[in-house]
């Protein structure tokens, strides 16, 4: 990580460090002890241990920023203009199945003085693949030590799309299921792994061509969005105008399938 500025490695070592007591929770699935946050919607011991994990380490690195967290919510800084945005366990159902495919996510945005923000810093680590999926603003995006680019297909009928569902209790199946119909008649597949971050991670390394969502968190996204535009790609909301980093709705691709979606999701 030789390319990794100070910053950068202080949210390196936090998603490691809270990653270790994950993997042996991950091992041990049958035996956890889970509360009900929401409907489909589980948060476990796990969940809360990793998310005070990376509160302290962050918070003792750079004590004056805020911290924006799924479980803790936001936590104003001395430091206005940076605030860690950070998902414990993104894709917390499939930790609980023992399902391989979950990840620790922080991304830092940093607030200008007029107000406007930008991600300028991301870490996203799957800690059963070890896989470490990490980007600064301006210097590119990797996985582990090796540069990633997005894919560079410019035929939708080629690509193999991701994106997310509704779980139960939340809105948003309808339209889903639109998009879906839509999306799925122009295109070679679509995948639904359930864990947004490293959807994002994986169409920063050409796994995916592109990813799409709606209804989503800022820590959601947050990492994920620096990636796809660090390796390349573009990332916009749906609709014609708006912010991705809200988590309202998100399409990340190469710039050559990206109006292609983004036209058949605006008329779906």
């Amino acid at each position: 990580m030789a390319l990794a500025s100070a910053l950068l490695q202080v949210m390196l070592d936090a998603v490691r460090k809270t990653a270790r007591p994950m993997l042996r929770d991950f091992g041990e699935v049958s035996q956890l002890q889970v509360s009900r946050k929401g409907p489909g919607d589980f948060v476990t011991t796990a969940d809360l241990r990793a998310e005070d994990t990376l509160y302290e380490l962050l918070m003792k690195a750079r004590p004056g920023y805020g911290f924006l967290g799924e479980e803790r919510g936001m936590i104003e800084g001395t430091d206005k203009s940076h605030t860690w945005i950070v998902d414990p366990i993104d894709g917390t159902t499939n930790f609980m199945h023992a399902m391989p495919h979950f990840a620790v996510t922080v991304g830092l945005e940093r607030r200008a003085p007029d107000g406007s923000s930008e991600i300028v810093a991301g870490v996203t680590y799957n800690p059963v693949m070890n896989e470490l999926f990490w980007a600064e603003k301006g210097k590119g995006c990797y996985l582990n030590d090796q540069r990633i680019r997005v894919a560079g297909r410019r035929d939708l009928s080629e690509s193999l799309v991701a994106t997310g569902l509704p779980f139960i209790g939340k809105s948003g199946h309808a339209q889903a299921i639109k998009d879906i119909h839509a999306i799925g008649q122009r295109v070679a597949g679509i995948r639904r792994l359930g864990s947004a971050a490293l959807d994002f991670a994986w169409v920063a390394a050409g796994r995916y061509d592109a990813y799409y969502e709606r209804g989503l968190k800022p820590w959601d996204v947050a990492a994920g969005i620096l990636f796809v535009t660090e390796a390349g790609g573009s990332v916009t909301t749906i609709e014609a105008d708006g912010d991705p980093k809200t988590g309202v709705s998100v399409l990340a691709s190469n710039s050559e399938l990206h109006p292609q979606l983004r036209k058949v999701l605006q008329a779906s």
